[in-house]
């Protein structure tokens, strides 16, 4: 079921970026069959929580798939890969590009046997250049891409996001490239990098540098490079998070917390005004919003409009109501018990499809490759 259905996708990869994207597409209806050694995925070994035998970090990227076993380094497993290929419409794999190539998962290989067939790699840096073979990791995009340099508080070391950006942003555009290759109805070979992935996420701060040569600024509470107030303040319990953008915004703040003359004020009038006083802006409205609690502004401001947040850690976010009305958390029974996880983004006339649980390894390899089965399987 789902908008996918009839869609059959194979997945060759571990840990994070292609699962991700393979969970994706499967989320959506597609036949997603992952393709693993005799050892399996790295990510059904990575953390020591298991529900019935289902390892809890595999399981949040992999549900809805079905796995066999295929050792893709002999002419036996190459033949399966070939008879596969000739069902499938897609391939999404990650790893490095010799790799690639060496196990006959690019479209070069796989057009010998489906024309229509369409690859997707996804890598470090591209599948070809001077550092395609380069190893690559979430973290150290994140350096080289810029974001870790302008993360984090204006005197204060680099920071890295606190989760794997990279990795899942690569995953979410490895999967709309396959989606859009497949409805062209053209094979062909698709290259989406972690590398370029996170540079493009950098859209207005890198147009400003590119035309200007305004290179990215880190502000103080993580504040925002054009609009002002617009990062975390301190209350007298827990921090706010509170974003304001045009001049009515501002207003509605003012009268608020008790200044109405600063809408007026024209060091803070407009939006232009209060980025050019940020510094002077902020020392005068920081101390009136230590009066109250985070809970508190948010009670008082949000339904004035303004954009306002507690800062909660992920346990208190799970917890919350708004989780709970937009059915983010998923319940799968299994024989030890529920494995939870979260759910689909994506809604479809209002609802978020179906949820199956997360293959065994090498779970399905009698139903989908013919002739004899190798042990372990």
């Amino acid at each position: 079921m789902g908008p996918l259905a009839g869609v059959r996708v194979l997945e060759v990869g571990h840990i994070l970026a292609g699962p991700f994207a393979g969970m994706l597409l499967a989320d959506l209806g597609a036949d997603v069959v992952k393709i693993e050694s005799s050892q399996g995925d790295l990510s059904r070994t990575v953390g020591s929580q298991t529900v019935d035998g289902h390892n809890v970090y595999f399981a949040s990227l992999n549900r809805n798939k079905r796995s066999v076993h295929i050792d893709l380094g002999t002419p036996e497993g190459q033949a399966q890969l070939a008879e596969l290929a000739t069902t499938a419409h897609a391939l999404i794999v990650n790893m490095r590009p010799s790799a690639i190539r060496k196990l006959g998962l690019d479209y070069a290989a796989l057009s010998k046997h489906n024309p229509a067939i369409v690859c997707v790699a996804v890598t470090g840096y591209g599948l070809d250049g001077p550092a395609a073979e380069d190893p690559a990791f979430d973290y150290v995009v994140q350096a080289l891409t810029g974001v870790a340099a302008m993360t984090g508080e204006p005197d204060g070391p680099p920071t890295l996001a606190g989760f794997s950006a990279v990795d899942n942003s690569a995953g979410i555009m490895a999967a709309l490239a396959l989606v859009a290759k497949v409805h062209e109805g053209k094979g062909g070979q698709v290259d989406v990098s972690l590398f370029d992935t996170m540079l493009a996420q950098l859209n207005y701060k890198a147009a400003a540098y590119l035309n200007g040569g305004q290179r990215p600024q880190r502000h103080p509470m993580g504040a925002h490079s054009f609009y002002a107030p617009a990062q975390l303040f301190e209350t007298s319990a827990g921090w706010l998070a509170l974003f304001v953008t045009h001049d009515e915004f501002w207003r509605r703040l003012c009268v608020e917390v008790g200044r109405p003359e600063w809408a007026q004020d024209g060091r803070f009038a407009t939006m232009h005004a209060r980025h050019d006083n940020r510094a002077e802006l902020v020392g005068l409205l920081s101390p009136l919003l230590r009066e109250s609690s985070a809970v508190e502004w948010v009670a008082r401001l949000g339904p004035l409009g303004l954009a306002v947040g507690v800062v909660s850690d992920l346990g208190d976010a799970l917890e919350t109501g708004l989780v709970t009305d937009r059915g983010m958390i998923v319940t799968l029974d299994t024989g030890e018990g529920p494995l939870r996880m979260l759910a689909s983004p994506v809604r479809f006339d209002g609802g978020r499809g179906t949820y199956r649980l997360p293959p065994r390894l090498h779970e399905h390899t009698r139903d989908l490759i013919p002739g004899p089965v190798e042990k372990g399987d």
